[in-house]
């Protein structure tokens, strides 16, 4: 067996044996997850404190009493109407669909239907059958969600765990990477720095950019839906800036919605559902123009699909879990997997000759 050999079976082994643990603990691994991630996006910001003389545990003590001040007002302020909101409108739907389909009647039965081989009846019982089992899924996962006694444990451990995580690993966050460093095999550690120092950055500049692009738009879409007066106009707005970390699905998401409950708000005051329409535009330009270029950057390079296909994939693996891993995981691979074309493209396998990254 071959040096090389054995370094790939070594990292294989040591990739297993985090997917074992990950998946024997997940139960308990939410908070501490939670906790990392934060840490993580936080670290700057406790760094930036440390630097003008700040003492870091005391930043990090700082940083978390902040952010839990936050996420109590959220909570208190923001979660109820937005709940409030999503129960009204899965009542709603019913008499949604059936104002949506008075409006769409004479186009369905108009000739020009007919000429495109449009079956009203059909199309009418497909969009109450969609309808009717998206809003039962929705409803079933609602109720789960909110009488579950393992989604008490969940939301009980991220109120009470999360914020002593993420205070100590912030505190001892450069102590855990040096010591992490010096952990590295001598012969490889320049390289794995420089494999790390990539994914970092990818990783940095998609969660932490993300994170702050998508909490811009989600209150842009927010605030501009209820200033027009649009029905669950909260609940839309936020959803869209959420979902906005897959490009062009929380944007189509918001709008598609948007569209539909302000044709049956509104119509015919067609006004209004162009000023619904400019605030999905307006939110387009703030994105391509500024936050794109000026807080997520170009170094991400993320495709859509890899995103979705992580995303489900770790969820099914892991579960609530898994989507908070996800992405980071899916920067992170993409990373390795770049680093490991390279070498095959280096290797006498791929070029039929000597190695051009020498023998080891």
């Amino acid at each position: 067996m071959t040096r090389h050999t054995r370094i790939m079976l070594f990292w294989l082994g040591a990739l297993a044996a985090a997917v074992v643990v990950l998946f024997v603990f997940r139960a308990i691994l939410l908070p501490f997850i939670a906790g990392a991630a934060l840490a993580y996006a936080l670290d700057p910001v406790a760094t930036w404190l440390e630097k003008r003389g700040i003492n870091r545990g005391v930043a990090a003590f700082a940083i978390v009493v902040l952010i839990a001040i936050v996420f109590i007002a959220v909570f208190v302020l923001v979660v109820p109407v937005v709940l409030n909101q999503l129960v009204d409108f899965l009542q709603q739907l019913p008499s949604y669909i059936g104002r949506l389909q008075t409006l769409l009647g004479p186009w369905l039965d108009s000739d020009w239907a007919r000429f495109l081989g449009i079956n009203a009846d059909s199309l009418r019982a497909s969009l109450n059958g969609f309808f009717a089992n998206g809003a039962a899924i929705v409803q079933t996962l609602l109720s789960s969600l909110l009488t579950g006694g393992r989604t008490v444990i969940d939301m009980a451990s991220l109120l009470f765990v999360t914020p002593f995580v993420v205070f100590y690993l912030l505190r001892d966050w450069h102590r855990m990477i040096a010591w992490t460093d010096g952990l590295l095999p001598r012969d490889h550690a320049d390289e794995i720095r420089q494999l790390a120092s990539s994914m970092d950055q990818k990783v940095a500049a998609f969660v932490r950019g993300q994170m702050l692009s998508g909490t811009v738009l989600g209150i842009f879409y927010a605030a501009g839906l209820v200033a027009i007066g649009l029905n669950y106009g909260l609940l839309v707005g936020l959803a869209a800036g959420i979902l906005s970390f897959i490009p062009y699905f929380g944007f189509a998401t918001g709008f598609v919605a948007s569209i539909i409950i302000a044709l049956v708000q509104f119509w015919p005051d067609w006004i209004w559902l162009a000023a619904t329409v400019a605030v999905f535009m307006a939110g387009q330009v703030l994105e391509g123009y500024i936050l794109q270029p000026y807080v997520i950057g170009t170094r991400v390079g993320l495709h859509p699909v890899w995103l979705l296909f992580a995303l489900f994939a770790f969820g099914l693996l892991f579960g609530f879990l898994g989507l908070l891993v996800a992405i980071p995981a899916a920067a992170a691979f993409g990373v390795l997997a770049h680093f490991a074309v390279q070498r095959y493209q280096a290797s006498p396998f791929y070029r039929g000759g000597p190695s051009q990254t020498g023998n080891e």
